[in-house]
Protein backbone atom coordinates (compact mmCIF):
# COMPACT_ATOMS: atom_id res chain seq x y z
CA UNK A 1 0.00 0.00 0.00
CA UNK A 2 1.73 3.54 -0.64
CA UNK A 3 0.95 6.13 1.71
CA UNK A 4 -0.50 9.32 0.34
CA UNK A 5 1.75 11.94 2.69
CA UNK A 6 5.21 10.29 3.19
CA UNK A 7 6.72 13.57 3.69
CA UNK A 8 5.25 13.64 7.65
CA UNK A 9 7.18 10.56 8.31
CA UNK A 10 8.90 10.59 11.62
CA UNK A 11 12.43 9.42 11.97
CA UNK A 12 14.97 8.27 14.39
CA UNK A 13 18.50 7.60 14.33
CA UNK A 14 19.66 5.12 16.67
CA UNK A 15 23.25 6.16 17.38
CA UNK A 16 26.60 4.67 16.29
CA UNK A 17 29.10 4.68 18.06
CA UNK A 18 31.80 5.24 15.96
CA UNK A 19 32.04 9.07 14.79
CA UNK A 20 32.72 8.27 10.85
CA UNK A 21 28.88 6.12 11.13
CA UNK A 22 27.36 8.90 13.00
CA UNK A 23 28.33 11.32 10.47
CA UNK A 24 27.05 8.78 7.55
CA UNK A 25 23.53 8.72 9.50
CA UNK A 26 23.32 12.58 10.40
CA UNK A 27 24.11 13.52 6.49
CA UNK A 28 21.47 10.86 5.61
CA UNK A 29 18.74 12.35 8.24
CA UNK A 30 19.50 16.21 7.01
CA UNK A 31 19.50 15.21 3.18
CA UNK A 32 15.70 13.38 3.86
CA UNK A 33 14.50 16.80 4.91
CA UNK A 34 12.14 15.17 7.79
CA UNK A 35 11.58 15.63 11.97
CA UNK A 36 14.59 13.07 13.42
CA UNK A 37 14.96 12.43 16.52
CA UNK A 38 18.71 10.76 18.24
CA UNK A 39 18.71 7.63 20.51
CA UNK A 40 22.06 7.70 22.20
CA UNK A 41 22.50 4.15 23.96
CA UNK A 42 24.78 2.47 26.11
CA UNK A 43 25.57 -1.20 25.93
CA UNK A 44 26.15 -4.03 28.32
CA UNK A 45 29.33 -5.16 27.83
CA UNK A 46 29.04 -8.32 28.44
CA UNK A 47 25.72 -9.15 27.19
CA UNK A 48 27.66 -11.90 24.88
CA UNK A 49 24.43 -13.51 23.46
CA UNK A 50 22.74 -10.48 21.84
CA UNK A 51 26.43 -9.49 21.04
CA UNK A 52 27.12 -13.09 19.25
CA UNK A 53 23.30 -13.90 17.93
CA UNK A 54 22.26 -10.89 17.25
CA UNK A 55 18.61 -11.22 17.88
CA UNK A 56 15.37 -8.90 18.22
CA UNK A 57 15.38 -7.37 21.85
CA UNK A 58 17.26 -4.97 24.25
CA UNK A 59 19.44 -7.52 26.14
CA UNK A 60 22.52 -5.78 25.35
CA UNK A 61 21.31 -2.28 26.27
CA UNK A 62 21.25 -0.63 29.63
CA UNK A 63 18.38 1.16 29.67
CA UNK A 64 19.00 3.18 32.80
CA UNK A 65 21.83 4.69 31.02
CA UNK A 66 20.16 5.26 27.53
CA UNK A 67 17.41 7.26 25.98
CA UNK A 68 14.15 5.97 25.95
CA UNK A 69 12.56 3.55 23.62
CA UNK A 70 9.11 4.71 23.61
CA UNK A 71 5.80 5.28 21.46
CA UNK A 72 4.92 6.65 19.33
CA UNK A 73 7.05 4.40 17.29
CA UNK A 74 8.59 6.11 14.02
CA UNK A 75 8.16 5.65 10.52
CA UNK A 76 12.05 5.47 9.85
CA UNK A 77 14.97 4.09 11.83
CA UNK A 78 18.80 4.89 10.79
CA UNK A 79 21.21 3.30 12.31
CA UNK A 80 24.62 1.84 11.96
CA UNK A 81 26.93 -0.64 14.32
CA UNK A 82 26.53 -4.62 15.10
CA UNK A 83 25.19 -3.77 18.62
CA UNK A 84 22.24 -1.57 17.48
CA UNK A 85 20.59 -4.46 14.92
CA UNK A 86 18.72 -6.23 17.82
CA UNK A 87 17.74 -3.22 18.92
CA UNK A 88 16.25 -1.84 15.59
CA UNK A 89 14.43 -5.18 14.90
CA UNK A 90 12.96 -4.91 18.58
CA UNK A 91 11.43 -1.15 17.93
CA UNK A 92 9.95 -2.69 14.62
CA UNK A 93 8.38 -5.52 16.34
CA UNK A 94 6.85 -3.06 18.98
CA UNK A 95 5.43 -0.98 15.93
CA UNK A 96 3.63 -3.98 14.52
CA UNK A 97 5.94 -4.15 11.72
CA UNK A 98 5.52 -0.58 10.54
CA UNK A 99 8.77 0.71 11.18
CA UNK A 100 11.06 0.72 8.19
CA UNK A 101 15.23 0.14 9.42
CA UNK A 102 17.77 1.36 6.97
CA UNK A 103 20.95 0.27 8.06
CA UNK A 104 24.92 2.05 7.23
CA UNK A 105 27.76 0.03 6.84
CA UNK A 106 28.90 -3.36 7.80
CA UNK A 107 26.05 -5.48 8.60
CA UNK A 108 26.20 -8.89 10.90
CA UNK A 109 23.23 -10.43 10.72
CA UNK A 110 21.33 -11.90 7.20
CA UNK A 111 20.41 -8.95 5.29
CA UNK A 112 16.82 -10.13 4.82
CA UNK A 113 16.48 -8.72 8.64
CA UNK A 114 16.59 -5.11 7.50
CA UNK A 115 14.53 -3.25 4.85
CA UNK A 116 17.71 -1.66 3.39
CA UNK A 117 21.14 -1.64 3.71
CA UNK A 118 23.49 1.46 2.51
CA UNK A 119 27.14 -0.15 2.47
CA UNK A 120 30.48 0.50 0.29
CA UNK A 121 33.19 -2.11 -1.28
CA UNK A 122 35.09 -2.72 1.97
CA UNK A 123 32.36 -4.29 3.82
CA UNK A 124 31.57 -8.10 2.46
CA UNK A 125 27.82 -7.21 2.51
CA UNK A 126 26.07 -9.95 0.20
CA UNK A 127 24.37 -9.02 -3.02
CA UNK A 128 20.53 -8.64 -2.38
CA UNK A 129 17.86 -6.51 -3.68
CA UNK A 130 18.01 -4.51 -0.41
CA UNK A 131 21.45 -3.87 -0.45
CA UNK A 132 22.57 -0.56 -1.69
CA UNK A 133 26.28 -0.54 -2.86
CA UNK A 134 27.45 3.01 -2.98
CA UNK A 135 31.46 4.07 -4.18
CA UNK A 136 32.22 6.08 -1.01
CA UNK A 137 30.72 6.34 2.22
CA UNK A 138 27.65 9.50 2.94
CA UNK A 139 28.60 12.66 4.41
CA UNK A 140 27.94 16.10 5.25
CA UNK A 141 30.02 18.46 2.49
CA UNK A 142 27.81 20.09 0.51
CA UNK A 143 28.78 23.34 -1.86
CA UNK A 144 26.94 25.83 1.03
CA UNK A 145 28.88 24.02 3.67
CA UNK A 146 32.36 24.47 1.77
CA UNK A 147 31.27 28.30 0.27
CA UNK A 148 30.72 29.09 4.19
CA UNK A 149 34.27 27.56 4.91
CA UNK A 150 36.01 29.52 2.53
CA UNK A 151 34.59 32.52 2.89
CA UNK A 152 35.52 32.39 6.77
CA UNK A 153 38.97 30.84 6.59
CA UNK A 154 40.35 32.49 3.21
CA UNK A 155 41.81 36.01 4.96
CA UNK A 156 43.52 33.59 7.73
CA UNK A 157 45.50 31.98 5.03
CA UNK A 158 46.17 34.83 2.49
CA UNK A 159 49.47 35.33 3.62
CA UNK A 160 50.26 31.82 1.64
CA UNK A 161 50.75 31.63 -1.99
CA UNK A 162 48.75 30.08 -4.08
CA UNK A 163 48.10 27.35 -5.18
CA UNK A 164 46.75 25.73 -1.91
CA UNK A 165 47.74 21.84 -1.93
CA UNK A 166 45.47 20.25 1.13
CA UNK A 167 47.14 17.25 2.84
CA UNK A 168 45.03 15.65 5.11
CA UNK A 169 46.18 13.13 7.52
CA UNK A 170 44.85 9.48 8.62
CA UNK A 171 46.42 6.97 10.82
CA UNK A 172 47.06 3.08 11.04
CA UNK A 173 44.07 1.17 9.97
CA UNK A 174 43.17 -2.74 9.41
CA UNK A 175 46.48 -3.85 7.60
CA UNK A 176 48.02 -0.92 7.34
CA UNK A 177 50.55 1.02 9.66
CA UNK A 178 51.02 4.79 8.86
CA UNK A 179 54.40 5.50 10.86
CA UNK A 180 58.24 7.26 10.68
CA UNK A 181 58.78 5.93 7.44
CA UNK A 182 55.33 6.68 5.72
CA UNK A 183 55.65 10.13 7.32
CA UNK A 184 58.68 10.84 5.47
CA UNK A 185 57.42 9.65 2.31
CA UNK A 186 54.23 11.27 2.46
CA UNK A 187 56.28 14.86 3.42
CA UNK A 188 59.12 14.33 0.44
CA UNK A 189 55.83 13.80 -2.00
CA UNK A 190 54.02 17.16 -1.09
CA UNK A 191 56.79 19.41 -0.80
CA UNK A 192 57.28 17.38 -4.88
CA UNK A 193 53.66 18.59 -5.76
CA UNK A 194 53.72 21.78 -3.54
CA UNK A 195 56.91 22.77 -5.56
CA UNK A 196 55.84 21.99 -9.02
CA UNK A 197 52.67 23.59 -8.31
CA UNK A 198 54.66 27.19 -7.04
CA UNK A 199 52.04 27.17 -3.99
CA UNK A 200 51.31 26.14 -0.33
CA UNK A 201 50.41 23.21 2.15
CA UNK A 202 47.44 23.06 4.03
CA UNK A 203 48.07 20.22 6.56
CA UNK A 204 45.76 18.62 9.13
CA UNK A 205 46.02 15.59 11.58
CA UNK A 206 43.30 13.25 12.83
CA UNK A 207 42.19 11.83 15.92
CA UNK A 208 44.39 8.86 14.76
CA UNK A 209 47.33 10.81 13.35
CA UNK A 210 50.58 9.59 15.04
CA UNK A 211 52.88 12.11 16.42
CA UNK A 212 55.69 11.36 14.28
CA UNK A 213 53.94 12.42 11.36
CA UNK A 214 52.89 15.84 12.62
CA UNK A 215 56.56 16.03 13.79
CA UNK A 216 58.10 15.60 10.29
CA UNK A 217 55.67 18.30 8.64
CA UNK A 218 56.38 20.42 11.78
CA UNK A 219 60.53 19.92 10.66
CA UNK A 220 59.97 20.92 7.09
CA UNK A 221 60.85 24.94 6.15
CA UNK A 222 61.16 24.33 2.36
CA UNK A 223 57.71 25.09 1.73
CA UNK A 224 55.09 27.78 3.03
CA UNK A 225 52.44 25.97 5.25
CA UNK A 226 49.80 25.71 7.44
CA UNK A 227 50.00 23.03 9.83
CA UNK A 228 46.98 21.95 12.00
CA UNK A 229 47.22 19.54 14.74
CA UNK A 230 44.20 17.82 15.90
CA UNK A 231 42.50 18.76 19.21
CA UNK A 232 39.00 17.06 20.03
CA UNK A 233 36.14 19.29 20.17
CA UNK A 234 37.99 22.09 18.41
CA UNK A 235 35.59 24.52 17.56
CA UNK A 236 38.63 26.12 15.37
CA UNK A 237 39.38 23.18 13.44
CA UNK A 238 40.36 24.48 9.84
CA UNK A 239 39.74 20.80 8.66
CA UNK A 240 36.22 22.18 6.42
CA UNK A 241 38.28 25.69 5.29
CA UNK A 242 41.60 23.34 4.09
CA UNK A 243 39.04 21.03 1.80
CA UNK A 244 37.27 24.19 1.17
CA UNK A 245 39.93 26.56 0.24
CA UNK A 246 42.01 23.11 -1.78
CA UNK A 247 43.25 23.24 -5.54
CA UNK A 248 44.74 20.07 -4.71
CA UNK A 249 43.89 17.64 -2.44
CA UNK A 250 46.59 15.01 -1.01
CA UNK A 251 44.81 12.29 1.48
CA UNK A 252 46.25 8.81 3.43
CA UNK A 253 44.45 6.23 1.77
CA UNK A 254 43.45 4.81 5.11
CA UNK A 255 40.56 6.67 5.82
CA UNK A 256 37.38 6.04 3.22
CA UNK A 257 35.51 8.90 5.05
CA UNK A 258 38.31 11.53 4.03
CA UNK A 259 38.43 10.50 0.48
CA UNK A 260 34.64 11.14 0.63
CA UNK A 261 34.93 14.40 1.59
CA UNK A 262 37.84 15.39 -0.51
CA UNK A 263 36.15 14.24 -3.36
CA UNK A 264 32.98 16.41 -2.67
CA UNK A 265 35.06 19.22 -3.48
CA UNK A 266 35.39 18.64 -7.21
CA UNK A 267 39.16 19.04 -6.94
CA UNK A 268 41.85 16.57 -7.92
CA UNK A 269 42.47 13.72 -5.29
CA UNK A 270 46.09 12.25 -4.54
CA UNK A 271 45.61 9.02 -2.85
CA UNK A 272 48.85 8.69 -0.53
CA UNK A 273 49.66 4.77 -0.08
CA UNK A 274 50.76 3.99 3.22
CA UNK A 275 52.51 0.89 2.62
CA UNK A 276 55.18 0.03 0.15
CA UNK A 277 56.12 -3.41 -1.46
CA UNK A 278 53.75 -6.22 -0.10
CA UNK A 279 52.26 -3.95 2.42
CA UNK A 280 51.37 -1.46 -0.16
CA UNK A 281 47.88 -0.33 -0.80
CA UNK A 282 48.57 -0.45 -4.51
CA UNK A 283 49.60 -4.31 -4.20
CA UNK A 284 46.52 -5.26 -2.34
CA UNK A 285 44.58 -2.89 -4.91
CA UNK A 286 45.69 -5.03 -7.69
CA UNK A 287 45.03 -8.39 -6.03
CA UNK A 288 41.87 -7.04 -5.04
CA UNK A 289 41.59 -6.41 -9.04
CA UNK A 290 43.04 -10.14 -10.11
CA UNK A 291 46.05 -8.70 -11.38
CA UNK A 292 48.83 -10.24 -9.66
CA UNK A 293 51.72 -9.35 -12.36
CA UNK A 294 50.79 -5.80 -11.52
CA UNK A 295 51.05 -6.95 -7.33
CA UNK A 296 54.47 -7.91 -8.31
CA UNK A 297 55.81 -4.97 -9.92
CA UNK A 298 54.57 -2.90 -6.80
CA UNK A 299 57.21 -5.18 -4.69
CA UNK A 300 59.88 -5.02 -7.00
CA UNK A 301 59.92 -1.10 -7.66
CA UNK A 302 59.73 -0.97 -3.71
CA UNK A 303 62.21 -3.10 -3.03
CA UNK A 304 64.65 -1.58 -0.83
CA UNK A 305 62.29 0.93 0.94
CA UNK A 306 61.63 0.91 4.32
CA UNK A 307 58.01 -0.01 5.71
CA UNK A 308 56.07 0.36 9.28
CA UNK A 309 55.56 -2.55 10.98
CA UNK A 310 52.79 -2.82 13.87
CA UNK A 311 51.49 -5.88 15.57
CA UNK A 312 48.23 -4.76 15.00
CA UNK A 313 48.48 -4.61 11.32
CA UNK A 314 50.21 -7.50 10.68
CA UNK A 315 47.51 -9.57 13.00
CA UNK A 316 44.83 -8.04 10.50
CA UNK A 317 46.33 -8.67 7.79
CA UNK A 318 46.19 -12.43 9.08
CA UNK A 319 42.87 -12.04 9.97
CA UNK A 320 42.03 -11.13 6.18
CA UNK A 321 43.80 -13.87 4.89
CA UNK A 322 42.49 -16.72 6.82
CA UNK A 323 40.03 -15.74 9.10
CA UNK A 324 36.19 -15.66 8.62
CA UNK A 325 36.15 -12.38 6.17
CA UNK A 326 33.19 -11.10 7.04
CA UNK A 327 35.67 -9.71 10.69
CA UNK A 328 37.64 -7.66 7.99
CA UNK A 329 37.43 -4.79 5.89
CA UNK A 330 38.72 -4.52 2.59
CA UNK A 331 39.36 -1.03 1.97
CA UNK A 332 41.58 -2.12 -1.41
CA UNK A 333 38.28 -2.98 -3.09
CA UNK A 334 37.10 1.12 -2.19
CA UNK A 335 40.53 2.06 -4.18
CA UNK A 336 39.87 -0.50 -6.72
CA UNK A 337 36.35 1.45 -7.74
CA UNK A 338 38.21 4.90 -7.41
CA UNK A 339 40.63 4.24 -9.98
CA UNK A 340 39.12 2.62 -12.15
CA UNK A 341 36.40 5.10 -12.24
CA UNK A 342 39.20 8.17 -13.06
CA UNK A 343 37.78 9.45 -9.63
CA UNK A 344 41.27 9.95 -8.33
CA UNK A 345 44.95 8.46 -8.40
CA UNK A 346 47.39 7.24 -6.54
CA UNK A 347 50.24 10.60 -5.38
CA UNK A 348 52.73 10.82 -8.20
CA UNK A 349 50.59 9.20 -11.02
CA UNK A 350 48.65 10.89 -13.71
CA UNK A 351 45.57 12.80 -12.63
CA UNK A 352 42.32 12.90 -14.37
CA UNK A 353 42.01 16.38 -13.18
CA UNK A 354 38.84 17.94 -11.58
CA UNK A 355 35.65 16.06 -11.26
CA UNK A 356 32.88 18.01 -13.19
CA UNK A 357 30.22 16.38 -11.42
CA UNK A 358 29.28 15.59 -7.14
CA UNK A 359 28.88 11.93 -6.61
CA UNK A 360 25.34 10.83 -6.59
CA UNK A 361 26.11 8.28 -3.82
CA UNK A 362 23.50 10.36 -1.61
CA UNK A 363 21.29 10.73 -4.61
CA UNK A 364 21.05 6.61 -4.97
CA UNK A 365 20.24 6.79 -1.03
CA UNK A 366 17.43 9.17 -0.66
CA UNK A 367 15.69 7.87 -3.67
CA UNK A 368 15.66 4.27 -2.04
CA UNK A 369 14.94 5.42 1.34
CA UNK A 370 11.95 7.37 -0.03
CA UNK A 371 10.85 4.70 -1.90
CA UNK A 372 10.67 2.29 1.69
CA UNK A 373 8.51 5.46 3.26
CA UNK A 374 5.85 5.57 0.21
CA UNK A 375 5.11 1.82 0.38
CA UNK A 376 5.44 1.51 4.09
CA UNK A 377 1.51 0.80 6.22
CA UNK A 378 -0.11 4.25 7.25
Amino acid sequence: MKRDNPVAAQVWIVDAYRAGEQTQLRALAEALALPWERKSLHYRKREIRTNLFRGRDLHGVDRSRSDPLSPPWPDLVLSAGMRNEPVCRWIRDQSGGRTRIVFVGRLWADPKHFDLIITTPQYRVPERPNVLRNDLPLHRVHPDTLAAAAEHWAPRLAHLPRPYITVNMGGNSGPYAFGRHAAQRLVRDALALARARGGSLLVSSSARTRPAAIAAFAAQSEVPMQLYRWQRNDPDNPYLGFLALADELIITADSISMLSEAYATGKPVHMFDLGVGRFSMRRDMHLAAGDTAAARAVIERDAGKQCDIAPGALAYRALMRWGWKHLSRDISRVHLELIRAGKMAWLGDPHPGSQAHQSSDMQRALGRVRALLETAPA
